[in-house]
């Protein structure tokens, strides 16, 4: 199992790895269509009938986001005013989130309403975790692999929701004329290098998870 953990832990540097590389290299590919991060956001939004959803620029590389709360598109500075396969890419991606929202994609809500709890959960999780095995108290292990489960299965819930947004958004700057058929490799090398960093980081936590299950299975067989 630690084999499992330590493997997954090494994708989920080279998904990382993968995900700044392949943004830099197609940054440099300007895109036929010359427009921006924030023109294709716009674009799109309002082509699906979202045209109450601001498309805002904020700090830092690769901070791209789109907030269901506050209903608006976040697009880090490199993408909000690049005009890069990388960037158009990226820009629509966080746009199919937004679709998602308004066509009430089911793994998208329940995510949304998993969030308060998973953020109060894995805080509590590892020190119930740790404590247990240093105290030996498989009820504090037990307690922990509950609170802990709530991640997982945030992480999990996460990887439909991103690949679905991905499909979205190739489908739709395609669509849209925004980027020609030979231009479609290099979307697909952001946002697939993208799509790995979450598969990688289910796979981290299902693997913790199951490393945890079996040392309580473990302790109870041993009393």
């Amino acid at each position: 199992m630690d084999f499992l953990i330590f493997a997954a832990f090494g994708l989920s540097l080279w998904a990382q790895f993968k995900v700044k590389g392949n943004f830099n290299k197609w940054s440099e590919v300007e895109a036929s269509s010359h427009k921006t991060g924030a023109e294709v956001a716009r674009q799109i939004l309002d082509g699906n009938g979202l045209y109450d959803i601001p498309v805002e620029a904020v700090r830092g590389t690769l901070t791209d986001h789109y907030d269901p709360v506050s209903r608006v598109v976040r697009l880090s500075e490199p993408v909000y005013y690049g005009h890069s396969i990388a960037s158009i890419s990226v820009a629509a991606h966080e746009v199919g989130h937004a679709i998602q929202h308004k066509e009430s994609y089911g793994a998208l809500l329940l995510r949304h309403k998993m969030f308060p709890v998973v953020n109060l959960t894995s805080g509590i999780a590892p020190f119930m975790l740790i404590g247990g095995l240093l105290l030996g108290q498989l009820n504090l292990i037990g307690l922990g692999i509950i609170l802990f489960s709530f991640a997982v299965a945030f992480q999990l819930i996460t990887l439909p929701v991103e690949f679905n947004a991905s499909s979205r958004a190739k489908r739709l700057i395609v669509a849209e004329g925004i980027i020609r058929n030979d231009e479609e490799r290099g979307v697909n090398k952001v946002l697939g290098a993208a799509a790995l960093t979450y598969v990688a980081a289910a796979l981290m936590a299902l693997f913790e998870l199951l490393k945890f299950v079996m040392i309580f299975f473990q302790g109870r067989n041993d009393e």
